[in-house]
């Protein structure tokens, strides 16, 4: 029977695959692998304890990266009527942004500043870009693509700052694109 651990090793597994192509250049195979990374997300969430809400975030990072964000974001917010935990107001900052709803984006935001290093970081380009600050966006992204170049292991294997990708097409739509180079980022 299917789990929320097989769906979620499904989910990473696409994610894995995603990945790969984006780093190769093959954009389209990339949007391909995530949709179906963001569906595999969402079945392990509906699987998943309460507590999970991870997935959530890993649903709308994939759908985003994907192109089709919105009928994920209103998902999420469906599922997260409050915001309990860092996770959950990430997820809900991010699904605010996808919706261009930057007011409620940026008070979820806001909770994430004592949440850790990491997520203090997304919450202050979420911050950034729902205030349209493209200086504070700068310096959040930067410090993002950092972290990822830091790191001994990725999540899905493939070194790639899926949280700058994301966070770089929600920042298309909104002018604020830097389009930053690194060995973390596709071409």
């Amino acid at each position: 029977p299917e789990t929320a651990a097989t769906h979620l090793d499904d989910a990473i597994a696409h994610e894995r695959t995603g990945h790969q192509c984006l780093m190769g250049g093959d954009g389209a195979g990339g949007r391909a692998a995530m949709t179906r990374a963001a569906e595999s997300y969402w079945a392990s969430w509906q699987a998943a304890p309460p507590a999970a809400i991870g997935r959530l975030v890993g649903m709308l990072k994939a759908a985003v990266i994907a192109g089709d964000a919105p009928p994920a974001a209103r998902k999420a917010l469906q599922e997260l009527p409050i915001a309990d935990s860092p996770s959950g107001a990430y997820a809900r900052a991010l699904a605010h942004l996808v919706l261009d709803d930057d007011a409620h984006a940026k008070i979820d935001a806001e909770g994430l500043a004592e949440a850790g290093p990491a997520f203090a970081r997304a919450g202050n380009a979420i911050g950034a870009l729902a205030e349209r600050d493209a200086s504070r966006y700068g310096e959040a992204l930067s410090a993002i693509v950092a972290d990822f170049e830091s790191r001994e292991a990725h999540l899905t294997g493939v070194a790639i700052a899926d949280t700058a990708v994301m966070l770089e097409l929600l920042a298309e739509r909104r002018g604020l694109a830097l389009r930053p180079q690194s060995p973390c980022l596709p071409r």
